[in-house]
């Protein structure tokens, strides 16, 4: 998956969102995305982990790391590259597309 591609669809579609990679071997890199009303998705790869987080209001609303944290990011990408609406309005991606 690429998050620099990620992120640009998600910026064509009006979503404030970055994607950098930090080192000279691009071994860190950090993905985000607003969705708008302070909610924030933010995932992270670095030598310390893989974490998913989001939040709403600078409160932190939910946490992963590991194979949860790649699997959310794969429905978030999953969700854009199909523009499946999950319906659910509990999902933190349910309103991307």
């Amino acid at each position: 998956m690429n998050l620099q591609a990620l992120a640009i669809v998600l910026e064509n579609r009006g979503y404030l969102a970055s994607c950098y990679t930090c080192g000279s071997q691009m071994n860190s890199a950090s993905f985000m995305v607003s969705l708008g009303d302070n909610h924030l998705i933010r995932f992270l790869v670095s030598d310390y982990g893989i974490t998913w987080t989001e939040m709403r209001d600078d409160r932190e609303l939910m946490k992963l790391e590991g194979a949860e944290a790649i699997s959310q990011l794969q429905d978030l990408a999953n969700l854009v590259k199909y523009q499946v609406r999950t319906g659910d309005p509990r999902s933190p991606v349910s309103n991307l597309v």
